[in-house]
């Protein structure tokens, strides 16, 4: 039998042996819910990520994002706008939000960009350029004029020259990185990357070799993903039928818009609300580029209205193929030399329909106003020819066959308000010369003759009693000028 101090050391030392186990197994115990939680928590929707759209006015921004978020009648505002879209991920139950800006398509509100995209957003956001196919010839202009305004609003943020450089290779990295997705093959329920709007590099380059780019791809890498969306495609019927486009017009257009994207990095969808085409599609490419969802959907070229491109798939010669339908043009012709703008009319309005009378009515009334009127000329009568020389109530009769050219005015105290006896003598001298005159300025006998001269009587004898009461009222004033 065992000393009883030997019994008490040995089973002190078991105690020992199992309070070190359990401090063991509860330490593991806390790594593995340590663990849990932070795995769960990693695979959380992030809350921070958003969407800038830029476009022109009408060109159909609110109404693709209203039709992405699922709501069924767009709401339109001013300057920037935000709007959200419930994303949710259906194998782990989770949900965010992800918020949208929508600038104005006034150029004067571009100021408003430094709310929308910011130093620390610009890793969490992804830019969609908008434009109609609606307006072919506004599309180019529209996406050059819109990526000018992007480039220039990220060159003013204060990113440091190095984290610049790494969004600018994460660009290269995706597009090179890209795979053509099958199908048939069955989707993974694991979420590509923390960040997939910028991968990190995961291998390094001595494991993994990347095929270089083409000449024109990423030359203008802003460092950002961009992705341009054609709405409105639903138009090309109508610009077949009003406008008289072609096969090869098409063809034109996308390849100059596919040249583009090549420049930015970014991909292509031709959307059309009306007829829901693509629209699905664009929601889970954004989804997939913002969260790194799973993405089964292949590059889509041979529907001229539903064209999806996405990033890294696209090449020049990929897009030489639509070179093959030119027959009136050349790939390097400019845009603006193919697609014309069509002359626009001012519209004419129309003024209230006036009926035309009767021609016959209308001589009438013409002949009853010019009846109305006194004779023009030699044949407008005096006031003076109103009454017969004796004062008599009888009119005189007018000469009809020879015209006698009379003052201006209708009495002959208006010519001099001052001396009315000169202009009384003047019309006496008038008329002298009228009955002086030889008989062989009218024919002799005739009836016009005689009323001539018993009117021309008659005037004289009148101004002659008028100048012998002015004499006999004014004695000592200058006497008038005698016949």
């Amino acid at each position: 039998m065992a000393p009883i101090g030997e019994r008490r050391e040995r089973m002190g030392q078991l105690d020992a042996d199992a309070g070190d186990s359990l401090d063991a197994e509860s330490q593991n115990l806390w790594a593995t819910v340590l663990s849990e939680v932070q795995s769960s928590s990693a695979s959380k929707l992030p809350t921070t990520k958003s969407i800038l759209v830029l476009g022109d006015n009408e060109c159909g921004k609110t109404t693709i994002i209203a039709k992405v978020k699922g709501a069924d009648e767009p709401r339109k505002g001013a300057g920037l706008e935000y709007y959200y879209i419930d994303v949710r991920d259906e194998y782990r139950d989770e949900q965010a939000k992800l918020g949208v800006w929508a600038l104005d398509g006034d150029v004067n509100h571009t100021g408003l960009l430094r709310f929308a995209v910011t130093e620390e957003s610009f890793e969490h956001t992804m830019v969609i350029l908008v434009a109609s196919m609606a307006t072919p010839w506004n599309i180019m202009d529209s996406l050059n004029k819109w990526a000018v305004i992007l480039q220039d609003h990220i060159d003013s943020l204060k990113l440091k020259p190095k984290q610049r450089a790494e969004y600018e290779q994460s660009m290269i990295q995706y597009f090179q990185e890209y795979t053509e997705p099958d199908g048939s093959q069955q989707l993974s329920t694991t979420r590509r990357d923390v960040n997939p709007l910028h991968p990190q590099v995961s291998v390094s380059e001595e494991d993994k070799v990347l095929l270089p780019l083409g000449d024109d791809i990423l030359t203008k890498n802003l460092g950002i993903p961009i992705a341009v969306v054609i709405t409105k495609s639903d138009a090309i019927s109508s610009l077949e039928k009003e406008h008289d486009y072609k096969e090869e017009h098409f063809d034109f257009i996308q390849s100059h818009i596919r040249k583009f994207c090549l420049q930015y990095g970014a991909a292509l969808f031709y959307t059309s609300v009306k007829e829901e085409k693509n629209c699905d599609l664009l929601y889970k490419y954004l989804v997939h580029r913002i969260y790194g969802f799973p993405f089964s959907q292949q590059a889509y070229v041979v529907e001229r209205d539903c064209v999806f491109v996405p990033t890294g798939w696209d090449n020049e010669k990929k897009v030489s193929i639509l070179y093959e339908n030119f027959n009136s043009m050349k790939p390097d012709f400019a845009y603006d030399d193919v697609i014309l703008k069509p002359v626009t009319r001012k519209p004419v309005q129309k003024d209230a329909e006036v009926v035309a009378e009767d021609e016959q009515v209308f001589l009438m009334k013409q002949q009853t106003h010019l009846a109305k009127q006194p004779a023009a000329g030699g044949d407008r009568e005096s006031p003076m020819r109103s009454t017969v020389a004796g004062g008599k109530g009888t009119p005189t009769p007018r000469a009809t066959s020879t015209p006698i050219a009379v003052p201006l005015t209708s009495s002959p105290k208006k010519l001099d308000g001052k001396n009315p006896a000169t202009s009384e003598g003047m019309l006496a001298n008038f008329f002298n010369s009228l009955l002086n005159k030889k008989p062989g300025a009218t024919p002799a006998g005739t009836k016009a003759d005689k009323a001539v001269t018993q009117h021309a009587a008659a005037e004289l004898e009148r101004l002659t009693r008028s100048k012998k009461t002015v004499t006999e009222s004014n004695p000592n004033g200058p006497s008038p000028p005698t016949s």
